[in-house]
């Protein structure tokens, strides 16, 4: 019977189809883990994997291995998960997701007040667009995702944390500047700067405006950046525009705040931020804990917003 540390072998290389690459993820050198997977095939009397193939192919018995071997290790993790549930205590481990439009700006709120308040968690956080993070969720190799939603997914619970509104940020001198607030069909033929495909904030900024796909600040240049401190830049210099969730603002100095951003007219163009995880959820406590001192440390602006003064706008 193949052991849990040979499944893991298996699941790693299903997950690399490269055994050098596998064995690095496993701490091991490659000919040990090369030697512990001929042995599980051997034992099993199959074939899993053609070696045959680049990138290394999993035969059709071999599939059927490795989803047992899959429901086999999430099972072993569950053991751990009920146990950090028994007692009072607040213990445990939990691997946590973000999305990177939330992460430098969400996580300095809260993260050393968790660590000190929850010793005895050992929190593992993963920056991963919202594609990646979904899939790796319902692999159950995430227990938990901060990111933006609805997401439609019925595997997956969606925990409500906070509406972040949109700013628009305007280069020196624009004329929408003078107003107090504008409107977002205002900006429909202004110049938008965007983030690179595979983020979902580029979807809500493209749907804010009723752009197109193909949308460009400049028709001769095609930009791509995962950064908004860079979209930024790009507006310093003098040309176009771009969108920013609130968090992000707060990263500005006093004297951008006050003179290149400004708000949109109400109800407001925002994002919805959740804590996420599968049905099959064990950890609840540390989820709630986690839960409770987001939200205490969230700006007042934010804990205050009510829905009736946003518009969610759907990744």
């Amino acid at each position: 019977m193949p052991t849990l540390t040979q499944l893991e072998y298996l699941l790693a290389v299903n997950e690399e189809r490269h055994f050098g690459r596998a064995a690095e993820k496993c701490f091991i050198s490659q000919p040990s883990l090369s030697a512990q997977i001929k042995k599980v095939e051997d034992e099993l009397g199959i074939v899993i994997f053609d070696r045959s193939k680049k990138p290394i192919m999993v035969t059709l018995d071999g599939e059927q291995v490795l989803q047992q071997a899959l429901v086999v290790m999430k099972e072993h993790k569950k053991l751990f998960s009920v146990a950090s549930n028994v007692g009072d205590e607040i213990r445990g481990h939990l691997e946590l997701g973000i999305i990177p439009t939330l992460a430098p700006y969400l996580l300095p709120l809260f993260i050393k007040k968790f660590s000190h308040r929850f010793p005895k968690v050992h929190l593992k956080i993963k920056e991963y667009e919202t594609e990646t993070l979904i899939k790796l969720l319902n692999q159950d190799n995430l227990d938990a995702a901060l990111l933006v939603t609805p997401l439609g997914e019925e595997q997956i619970v969606e925990r409500h944390l906070f509406f972040e509104p949109f700013f628009a940020y305007l280069p020196d001198n624009h004329k929408f500047l003078k107003k107090k607030t504008i409107d977002v069909k205002e900006l429909k033929e202004e110049r938008l700067w965007l983030l690179d495909e595979g983020h979902c904030f580029r979807e809500q900024m493209l749907k804010v405006c009723s752009f197109g796909k193909g949308h460009r600040a400049l028709h001769n240049v095609e930009f791509s950046s995962g950064s908004l401190e860079t979209l930024v830049g790009l507006v310093k210099g003098g040309d176009g525009y771009t969108l920013l969730p609130e968090l992000a603002t707060l990263r500005l100095d006093p004297k951008e705040i006050k003179n290149n951003l400004i708000p949109f007219k109400k109800p407001m163009p925002s994002r919805e931020v959740s804590i996420v995880h599968s049905r099959l959820f064990l950890k609840e406590k540390i989820i709630e804990a986690l839960e409770e001192t987001i939200i205490e440390c969230l700006p007042k602006s934010l804990k205050s917003l009510k829905r009736g003064n946003v518009e969610v706008v759907n990744i």
